[in-house]
């Protein structure tokens, strides 16, 4: 017997590293691997293709490694970017290069859940 890992618990145990008490859920468990595996999960393949890989090396080159949203400079896991026009929408505009754009960790979501849609493209159409 052992006691329980959760930080204050008394309680003994035969196997494992939580009593019942503290021991997560398999519900839980799976829908946190669900929520995990949501993200980009039919696009998988296209962000780990050659050509997203330079055409992101292009982004950033073009913005000159500054997010264009707040202006501050990003590189590595901080520079994210962003489909102003979202895959699942329109999946021909995925590597055009005026659909994306360059966003620091902290503006990318801020962008992403903007609710005001705004014109894309305003100088095709003038």
């Amino acid at each position: 017997m052992k006691y329980c890992q959760f930080e204050g618990c008394t309680n003994k145990i035969a196997t494992g590293v939580y009593c019942d008490e503290h021991k997560r859920s398999s519900k839980s468990r799976k829908a946190k691997q669900q929520k995990k595996s949501v993200y980009h999960h039919e696009n998988k393949p296209f962000y780990r293709s050659q050509a997203w890989k330079d055409m992101r090396d292009f982004v950033y080159q073009r913005e000159g490694g500054c997010c264009q949203r707040c202006g501050k400079f990003v590189f590595g896991r901080n520079a994210h970017i962003h489909h102003v026009v979202p895959i699942k929408d329109n999946a021909l505009l995925k590597l055009d290069p005026n659909n994306l754009m360059l966003l620091c960790s902290k503006c990318h979501p801020i962008v992403e859940n903007e609710s005001e849609k705004k014109k894309i493209f305003p100088s095709y159409f003038d």
